[in-house]
């Protein structure tokens, strides 16, 4: 997310930090492509407008022009910007109170409430220890409730439906009573998408407002909307009100408009950022680490907690152990590639690397992952624990069973072994790399 701004904001800094000594008038000319910067990002024109007056007021003072290091001064103005625009500091969910606690989402159709919601309910569940009740009060669309049902499933939560009933507000009575009776601490609910300009429908938005007394109403947004999910999110805090927001398909929007846009416009924080289509794909936003990806810093405090939420001491040590007496398999492979996968997609864990510290050129193939995991979980646990056995006709099967050519199988084998030569001449603690992943 935001490469495209990325890209622009560094092509206008480029200069000024080449620079031994500043004028005002080369801080303005580097404003000028930021504004541009900012609305081919599809930021609200206002909120550029505001930003960029606000930057060059502080970066043509005489501390800054004078400094020793002017254009890093004006990129640290432009950085403490961007964290205040985005809101300072996190903006954390509201978990006190008497349970249930209920959780009320809202938004058009399509913008991603039924995934926010299961995303939620697994994320209350692994930071937080909380029981959710996922409540199916989407009445509008058909097959929404089992789509809830399913995907509470995933993420470990329990599920309240009433498929004769028409009220959604019905239900959400019927799924609070339920959470008291069996002691959930959130209830979380789902409810149709709709139009700001359907009076009706805004009407029975109104009234499920009143019975969840919520004690978050989190408005979902479209990332890939841009301006247009600040304009919709103005006019249901006009109707409904909402504590917070989550914009959803960061993961495909390169511009980023909306999450720049939303809390100078309304006042209200975003509180998680939509990353991904599964349970896991919600991250809280936080601002100041935001601005440092947004301006090629990367966040690699982000990629250290990454890394220590997969990290087992007692796995590490075996791994290590396996790597000193050469007794690495194919079946341990499998177990740390799975483990990298968990921490999400190579493409995004390298956008939380600063900019200078990206591969120049490098061409990341995801799909390696897939048939790596494929042509593995084709093959017996004899092949995986002695690759050697592996003959032509075995190779020919395996490929069948995964959907794979020969050649793929040929390919992982010939760069298993290749591994674990390089291993041989690896001292413990100096990490492994996986071939074949990026071209």
């Amino acid at each position: 997310m935001f490469e495209n701004l990325t890209d622009r904001l560094s092509d206008a800094f480029r200069k000024l930090t080449g620079r031994g000594v500043l004028s005002e008038s080369d801080v303005k000319q580097a404003m000028r492509q930021v504004r541009r910067a900012l609305l081919e990002a599809d930021v609200n024109f206002k909120v550029a407008k505001q930003f960029v007056s606000d930057v060059t007021l502080k970066a043509t003072g005489e501390n800054v022009l004078r400094s020793l290091t002017p254009g890093k001064q004006v990129i640290k103005i432009v950085n403490d910007e961007i964290t205040a625009l985005l809101g300072t500091e996190r903006s954390p969910l509201q978990l006190s109170g008497k349970p249930p606690l209920v959780y009320l989402l809202i938004g058009l159709q399509g913008s991603g409430k039924t995934t926010t919601a299961a995303g939620l309910a697994w994320w209350l569940a692994e930071k937080s220890g909380k029981r959710v009740l996922l409540a199916a009060c989407d009445l509008q669309r058909p097959a929404a409730i089992d789509q809830l049902e399913k995907l509470s499933a995933a993420a470990g939560a329990g599920f309240y439906c009433h498929r004769d009933e028409k009220d959604p507000a019905a239900v959400l009575k019927g799924a609070i009573k339920e959470a008291r009776l069996k002691s959930f601490d959130i209830v979380i609910c789902d409810t149709a998408g709709r139009l700001h300009l359907d009076g009706d429908l805004m009407s029975e938005l109104e009234n499920i407002s009143r019975v969840a007394q919520a004690s978050e109403t989190l408005l979902v947004l479209d990332g890939l909307s841009g301006q247009d999910a600040v304009n919709v999110a103005l006019e249901f805090q006009e109707r409904i009100g909402f504590t917070g927001s989550v914009i959803t398909k960061m993961d495909g929007d390169s511009r980023g408009g909306a999450a720049l846009s939303f809390r100078a416009v309304t006042g209200k924080p975003i509180k998680f950022l939509g990353t991904g289509e599964g349970v896991d794909g919600l991250e809280p936003m936080d601002p100041q680490r935001l601005a440092g990806r947004i301006l090629g810093m990367g966040d690699v405090v982000g990629l250290v907690e990454k890394a220590q939420e997969m990290f087992d001491i007692k796995e590490a040590q075996k791994l290590e152990k396996k790597l000193v007496s050469n007794s690495f398999t194919l079946e341990d492979f499998a177990g740390e590639l799975k483990r990298i996968r968990k921490m999400g997609s190579l493409t995004d864990l390298l956008e939380m690397l600063p900019k200078s510290m990206k591969p120049s050129g490098m061409d990341i193939d995801e799909s390696q992952f897939t048939r790596m995991s494929a042509i593995m979980s084709s093959m017996t646990a004899g092949e995986r624990r002695h690759p050697e056995i592996i003959n032509g006709s075995r190779r020919k099967r395996i490929s069948m069973g995964s959907g794979t050519r020969v050649s793929d199988v040929n390919r992982l084998l010939r760069e298993f072994r290749s591994m674990k030569q390089m291993m041989k001449r690896m001292k413990p603690g100096k990490g492994i790399g996986i071939p074949g992943m990026f071209r």
